[in-house]
């Protein structure tokens, strides 16, 4: 860390730095809430998905029945639970309680954030980075799910250094409410850490899955509908098609589908395709570090998850705007590490984070869906930040992890779960068995 970021993060730990971020939280989360209610250029229309959509599916969720008749519903069945929990509130209408929710999960992720910085390694970047980046993406945040998944996944991270147990049943329940938690696990030490989360999180999934389909009709409906799923505009691919018919490369149009504007005509099908392939390379390109990586600190499970989910996100067909608060959460995490790979890729991240406030709801209409000069060239500005990110997030984790140390000669050595305890104290490279 330079000399700059020490002392302000000497200066936040003190009673009046506390304080301080304590009163920015309750400001600019106060803020956001207000933009979710008032309009201002677009904010407050991210609340039709809680008003409608969310609500909608409640009325068919308390029957028993998961409403995979609706083309929208795309997620795990565990997502049923975030849609049921304002009966947690039955004194506040649905929209008001599921807002209120939410906001009580970005103070848990706020508090687990603050509490890893008191780590013999800690850092209170971390925090600093959730606080200052989450309100740039608006009233966005309140006014979708995932930043209960999102809670669910740093929580993981966060145990899984001391209750790798623990750790695991987070990942397992997160990935039932949205798959991604799941790759929080990639980068756990091989030995005991690995064997213990990864056991954790399938026996977690599969107990819930089993409550889900005794309570529920039709759990796995949904794979349907997300198999079907095109280029989402957002997209890395709709950048591309968007830049091409701009151009006059190409002649596609934008359609509402299942839930989402996406792009219909030539070529969309290869995008696809080629979407696909990437997201296959890159999962392939995650299991060779995983075999190939040699050296463990505190910081490595922490930067491959953000790695993994950043090669996922920028790969995919779909690219919504909310799944920025997942790479700020992740982000935030590997901060929270002093010994982390990830610092200028948390910068890009925060970059794309304020450009795709531009994109939605700022521009979303005016520029975004016309494929106008200016909307092109924010979204492929977007996009290729993300891509930037994804690239200096897999050298920089494969540099620190593969790559020998310079005069070190073999790197090779007998245990990770050995080096764990090392690696914690001194946050030195240490070696793994292969």
């Amino acid at each position: 860390m330079t000399s700059t970021s020490t002392t302000i993060d000497s200066a936040l730990r003190g009673r009046a730095g506390r304080l301080a971020m304590a009163g920015f939280w309750l400001a600019t989360r106060t803020l956001m809430v207000v933009l979710l209610v008032v309009n201002l250029h677009g904010t407050s229309s991210v609340r039709v998905e809680i008003t409608q959509t969310y609500n909608n599916w409640y009325d068919v969720l308390v029957t028993g029945t998961m409403p995979h008749d609706d083309v929208m519903w795309q997620y795990p069945p565990a997502a049923a639970a975030i849609f049921l929990s304002p009966d947690l509130l039955p004194f506040l209408s649905y929209f008001q309680a599921f807002v209120a929710l939410t906001v009580v999960c970005d103070a848990l992720i706020t508090i687990g954030l603050v509490r890893a910085a008191r780590r013999t390694d800690g850092s209170l970047a971390g925090a600093v980075l959730w606080l200052t980046t989450l309100p740039l993406l608006l009233s966005l945040p309140f006014g979708r799910y995932d930043l209960q998944v999102t809670l669910l996944a740093v929580g993981s991270l966060l145990c899984l250094r001391f209750r790798r147990k623990l750790g695991g049943v987070l990942a397992g329940v997160g990935a039932l409410v949205k798959v991604w938690p799941l790759l929080t696990l990639i980068g756990t030490p091989r030995g005991r850490t690995t064997r213990d989360a990864v056991v954790s999180a399938l026996a977690a999934g599969a107990v819930l899955l089993a409550v889900l389909a005794l309570f529920f009709r039709d759990t796995l409906g949904f794979l349907g509908n997300q198999g079907n799923r095109g280029i989402q505009v957002e997209s890395l691919g709709g950048s591309a098609l968007m830049l091409g018919k701009l151009v006059g490369a190409w002649s596609g149009k934008v359609e509402v589908r299942y839930g989402a504007y996406e792009y219909l005509g030539p070529y969309v099908s290869s995008v696809a395709l080629l979407s696909v392939g990437l997201t296959v390379v890159g999962f392939a390109w995650l299991l060779l570090w995983r075999v190939k990586a040699r050296r463990w600190t505190t910081a490595t499970p922490l930067d491959a998850a953000l790695c993994a989910i950043l090669v996922f996100t920028i790969t995919s067909r779909v690219l919504s705007p909310q799944y920025l608060i997942w790479l700020v959460g992740l982000a935030a995490v590997c901060l929270t590490c002093k010994h982390t790979t990830q610092r200028p890729v948390a910068w890009l991240i925060v970059a794309s984070t304020a450009l795709s406030t531009a994109i939605y709801p700022l521009t979303y209409g005016s520029e975004i869906l016309p494929g106008t000069a200016f909307g092109t060239f924010l979204l492929v500005l977007r996009n290729g930040l993300l891509a930037w990110a994804a690239v200096w997030s897999c050298l920089r984790l494969w540099r620190a992890s593969v790559s020998p140390l310079p005069g070190s000669g073999s790197v090779d050595g007998k245990d990770a779960e050995a080096s764990a305890a090392p690696a914690s104290k001194a946050g030195t490279e240490v070696p793994a068995r292969v």
